[in-house]
């Protein structure tokens, strides 16, 4: 039986959103609407969804402030709208954490292709090893049936694709992973930039307490790709 997803839909033209509502709604998804950054922002503080789909081109706010903001409360999985092309903004939106993108115009059939693919994403399985058993590496445990890590008995604070990335590498503990990999498996992209596995990279560091300058656990090896592992023992 096909589960249904909670869907907010970030869009101002009232045609367009009604449009996208009816044919959400006959996919048998739930649909919520907001036609500004700020109703949006409210719907995500009061609601929980699966998903938000969100438009650029917002009255009150750009729609990559309005990402931005939206990462700050929710690790919800996004998927932009936008009519704008340029690779370099599409880079952008993804590193400042979109989960997908849709260069408008597009069909509601490919949009619907796109949201099932980042729920996909999104629930466990996929991208977690086996979730029986709780991953230790040195002073790090992952727990992907809880979805929990802690670093020497202190929780972390992740977001969904920190933990993914996490949980991806600590399940092959020093073995050197392929970015391409990494996307594949983490991101289920098979293309992509360097950047956006860098970027999370640099946030995953931050929570453990180190840089890419002085690694412990999180060992990138250039045009090799990345590895995680317990930290060297002191000399005596």
């Amino acid at each position: 039986m096909r589960r249904m997803a909670s869907v907010l839909v970030v869009e101002d033209d009232q045609f367009v959103r009604s449009a996208l509502i009816r044919h959400l709604t006959d996919a048998a998804h739930t649909v919520r609407s907001a036609g500004t950054a700020l109703q949006a922002l409210r719907e995500v503080a009061h609601h929980r969804f699966d998903v938000v789909v969100l438009d650029l081109g917002l009255p009150d706010l750009d729609g990559s402030e309005a990402l931005k903001m939206l990462r700050g409360i929710t690790d919800v999985p996004v998927v932009v709208a936008t009519a704008r092309d340029d690779e370099a903004e599409i880079i952008r939106l993804l590193n400042a954490g979109a989960d997908d993108y849709l260069t408008k115009p597009f069909s509601v059939e490919h949009l619907s292709a796109r949201i099932a693919a980042v729920l996909r994403r999104a629930r466990p399985g996929g991208a977690q090893p086996a979730p029986s058993s709780v991953l230790r590496v040195g002073g790090l445990t992952v727990d992907p049936l809880r979805r929990r890590a802690e670093l020497d008995g202190v929780r972390l604070d992740l977001t969904r694709r920190e933990f993914d990335l996490l949980a991806f590498l600590a399940a092959r503990p020093g073995v050197v992973v392929p970015r391409r990999e990494l996307l594949a498996e983490v991101w289920r992209q098979s293309y992509g930039d360097d950047q956006t596995i860098d970027v999370h990279l640099s946030w995953l560091r931050r929570k453990l307490g180190e840089t890419a300058a002085r690694p412990r656990y999180l060992h990138t090896l250039r045009g090799v790709g990345v590895k995680l592992e317990p930290p060297a023992e002191p000399a005596p």
